[in-house]
């Protein structure tokens, strides 16, 4: 009898704690999900391996150099997530050039007047030169610009950039991709007004961002969208948002505008293919976010490395990739400069250059 009541007892208990897990992962969770479809690639992708026979720029010297910008004397710049801005001179050597601090430093240009442009994700925009390290912007609409993360420069000093996701921020970017709504915003910053504007909200994860050729429109990635979009600066334009390409075969992290007037897009694996399951469940999706180490399980971007050249007619010229990861993985960024492909990413300690004329 003592052990019927002890087993009920317990049962009592259990069925209590599994009741109130639950009730606290549904009514406590960060997240508010909805389901994710992941698109059918439209173009064919098969392996080459080419992203491992990249020569190691930096190696042991650079903490996820996650963007590379390289200014028209050819001096290559990155910022590392040890707050540092680096630069690479012609003859060869490394120079810890800026200390901007903290860890989150994303993407980042070359500037007209010199010096570079940093997003900050905790800081906002930042001005760096020789002289000296400035935010240009870090409010706007009343409320701390947070999450900046791409960043590009017209010809009149306008810079365009990336809000990554309004609600989440730098270290829970991933419950953004888990969460599935619309939080990301394409915003410019006017040197003469000194004021922030929006272009585009609701973006889902707004990531890289790039001027065309002309500078008649902008491209900017919605990386769990799977696409890009073309934003018309052209005011007589009745229609300003269009897709640019979608349906691609990874998540659009950077992009970058190359010498002949094409593109280049990183490609990361937010996903992998086994794993795309919990992203049709909105009751997985908050059981992940309960426990944190499910998270780093389900994220597939270091596992592999892709990246597509693409025309401006939205169309994939051709793909490079590293398929397992055993050079380079999490590539975040693809920059073309003087025949070389360089490559930012977030999961070596090293930049990848691959010359182009091997491919």
């Amino acid at each position: 009898m003592d052990l019927v009541r002890l087993l009920s007892t317990f049962s009592s208990f259990l069925i209590a704690c599994v009741l109130g897990l639950g009730l606290n992962i549904l009514f406590f969770s960060p997240i508010s999900p909805d389901i994710l479809e992941f698109p059918s690639p439209t173009f064919p992708v098969e392996s080459n391996s080419k992203l491992q026979e990249v020569t190691k720029l930096g190696e042991g010297l650079l903490v996820k150099p996650e963007d590379v910008a390289i200014d028209k004397s050819g001096i290559l710049y990155t910022a590392t997530r040890d707050g540092w801005v680096k630069r690479l001179h012609n003859n060869g050597s490394w120079e810890n050039w800026k200390f901007i601090g903290g860890e989150s430093l994303l993407g980042i240009t070359t500037s007209r007047n010199g010096g570079i442009i940093a997003c900050d994700a905790d800081k906002g925009l930042v001005k760096v030169t020789d002289d000296e390290v400035t935010v240009i912007a870090s409010q706007y609409e009343g409320g701390k610009l947070r999450f900046a993360d791409d960043v590009v420069e017209g010809s009149d000093g306008s810079l365009y950039f990336s809000v990554a996701s309004t609600k989440f921020g730098f270290h829970d970017w991933f419950l953004d991709v888990l969460e599935g709504k619309s939080h990301g915003q394409l915003l410019k910053y006017d040197p003469e007004s000194n004021q922030v504007s929006i272009l585009l909200d609701n973006l889902g994860f707004a990531n890289g961002v790039t001027l065309s050729p002309l500078q008649d429109y902008l491209i900017i990635c919605e990386s769990w969208r799977f696409r890009c979009l073309k934003y018309w600066l052209k005011e007589e334009m009745k229609v300003k948002t269009e897709v640019f390409i979608d349906n691609l075969p990874g998540a659009p992290d950077n992009i970058n505008l190359a010498p002949d007037g094409t593109f280049w897009i990183s490609l990361i694996q937010i996903i992998p293919s086994r794993l795309k399951f919990v992203h049709r469940s909105k009751l997985l999706k908050h059981l992940v976010v309960a426990f944190p180490g499910l998270v780093n399980k389900i994220n597939g971007a270091y596992k592999k490395a892709m990246v597509a050249k693409v025309d401006t007619d939205g169309k994939i010229i051709k793909v490079l990739d590293d398929p397992t990861g055993k050079v380079m993985s999490f590539v975040t960024s693809a920059l073309e400069f003087e025949g070389h492909l360089y490559l930012g990413t977030l999961n070596c300690d090293f930049i990848g250059k691959l010359p182009l004329g091997i491919i």
